[in-house]
């Protein structure tokens, strides 16, 4: 292996997005924040959109001081975002504006229209993809007929927009591909039926790239523009951030679960091949492609945003607590008093979350929570016998049997939620790493320059660097568990034959 290399994660995520750099260290990853921006929809008067550009911009300038604060030395660049918003390119290589956000109007309906053109059974035994309107898929149907359509020469997902950018180069990176609802779980390629039975265009989409290759170095000119001396390298990660944040679990044996766990919980399995079924459809299961040729069966379930909008409700009426105070408060309100089905479709959409949760909880007999701390108590009870739910759900449809439950990202550092999770699934929860999605696009990058061997070594260097906690079920919550189970009729915890 050859000498450490000074690594930049572009880490893009719907708030915000940021940058850390990373090394080698005495046999550890060392990793520290360089920039973060807020990230959000901007109204325009077509609709709802991201400004790239401006992160684009930011990243570059970051970037630039990274080179320099570096000596001039090696740098490597991997970039990584959420799924299935994409820009397109004119025949220059000109953005065609500003990417549209997922949480535009502009696909609602469009599941109907899609039924009808192909059949959403067919499309998921194609595909493996869970249905939903915010879906590549979707959005491209929006896009037919209009002029900014018509006059592209490529479209890319938003991670190889940004490598673009950097590199002149179009390539389309397959962990992020696989969120489009148009690649074939099972192969990684197209679906090119798909194309002529919804009359999208094929030749929009650029040759696929693996994680580990790379893209290229970045452009002279690119680079002189914010007085960097070299090029650094721009390499392709599994630069779809659930599949970067999965690739940096520090599972040790490959019987796990886990949750990437923030705004959602993502709840799944690592498999080495995807599960298409009629129970796997029904259950709203999808098939994405992650890193090392795996696939992550998982499943999208309610995590933090339930919190987040009620504290933006509690500001609004000039109450603002802190949340770790409010984690410690409701720490002490009884477990499992009040609980909701997370997966009401009134959750989802922003406005008054603690009238919603109290009305939810009068309409099931459940007592109202007064206090803000029982709100919140009540949101994370809810929530994790929701991932308890999905865990079951995704055990038998997979037919695999687990021993514990990984819990990465942002709620991985909350001793309560852990706690939960360990009671309502029966397992031994394994929390850590928080900066996940970073550490796994960090993790490529290494195995790309050759500082780390297989996935298995990539783990274990995860461990050593960012240990673990470990959190047993406790029987007296986990009994407390059992009876709310019971009041939202949830099935018991999987409880197949390991083996089997």
């Amino acid at each position: 292996m050859g000498a450490p290399s000074l690594h930049a994660a572009i880490d893009l995520g719907a708030s915000s997005a940021r940058m850390s750099a990373g090394r080698l260290e005495d046999g550890r990853l060392v990793v520290k924040e360089v920039a973060r921006f807020p990230n959000g929809p901007v109204r325009l008067p077509d609709g709802i959109h991201w400004d790239l550009l401006a992160l684009h911009q930011g990243m570059l300038e970051a970037l630039g001081r990274l080179h320099r604060e570096a000596g001039g030395g090696r740098l490597w660049v991997g970039i990584d975002s959420w799924g299935v918003d994409y820009g397109l390119l004119d025949a220059e290589g000109r953005l065609l504006g500003p990417p549209f956000h997922y949480r535009d109007d502009r696909t609602t309906g469009l599941l109907d229209e899609l039924d009808r053109a192909a059949g959403l059974e067919r499309v998921y035994d194609a595909t493996g993809c869970q249905a939903m309107a915010i879906n590549t898929i979707c959005q491209l149907m929006t896009e037919r007929g209009t002029t900014a359509y018509g006059a592209a020469s490529g479209l890319l997902m938003v991670p190889d927009l940004f490598a673009y950018l950097l590199t002149g180069e179009c390539r389309l990176e397959r962990t992020i591909a696989s969120t489009t609802q148009l690649v074939d779980s099972r192969t990684g390629g197209l679906v090119e039926w798909l194309f002529p039975a919804l009359d999208l265009r094929r030749d929009l989409f650029a040759a696929g790239i693996e994680p580990g290759d790379h893209y290229g170095p970045v452009l002279p000119e690119v680079a002189a523009s914010v007085g960097m001396t070299s090029c650094p390298s721009v390499v392709a990660v599994a630069s779809h951030d659930t599949a970067s944040a999965v690739l940096a679990v520090p599972a040790v044996t490959e019987d796990f679960a886990y949750v990437s766990s923030g705004t959602w919980s993502l709840v799944g399995l690592e498999l080495d091949a995807p599960v298409i079924t009629e129970a796997s459809r029904r259950a709203n299961f999808s098939n994405e492609l992650g890193y090392g040729g795996t696939v992550r069966f998982l499943k999208n379930v309610m995590g933090y945003w339930m919190i987040q909008e009620s504290e933006r409700s509690w500001a609004r009426e000039g109450h603002v607590v802190p949340l770790g105070e409010l984690f410690a408060q409701a720490e002490g309100c009884p477990p499992f008093r009040s609980v909701v089905d997370t997966g009401d479709p009134a959750f989802v959409v922003p406005g008054d979350m603690p009238a919603r949760v109290r009305s939810a909880c009068a309409a099931r007999g459940e007592p109202e929570p007064g206090s803000a701390a029982e709100l919140v108590r009540c949101v994370l009870d809810s929530v994790a016998l929701d991932i308890s739910h999905a865990l079951g759900e995704a055990q038998r449809c997979a037919g695999k049997h687990v021993s514990a439950l990984h819990v990465v990202g942002g709620g991985s550092a909350n001793r309560l939620f852990l706690s939960l999770l360990a009671a309502c699934s029966g397992l031994e929860v394994i929390a850590g790493p928080t900066e996940a999605t970073v550490i796994g696009n960090l993790l490529a990058q290494l195995r790309s320059a050759g500082q780390v061997g297989d996935q298995a070594e990539m783990r274990q260097l995860v461990a050593r660097s960012f240990p673990p906690v470990h959190v047993q079920p406790d029987p007296v919550l986990a009994e407390a568990a059992e009876q709310a189970r019971r009041r939202l009729s949830r099935p018991e915890p999987y409880t197949a034959t390991p083996g089997l």
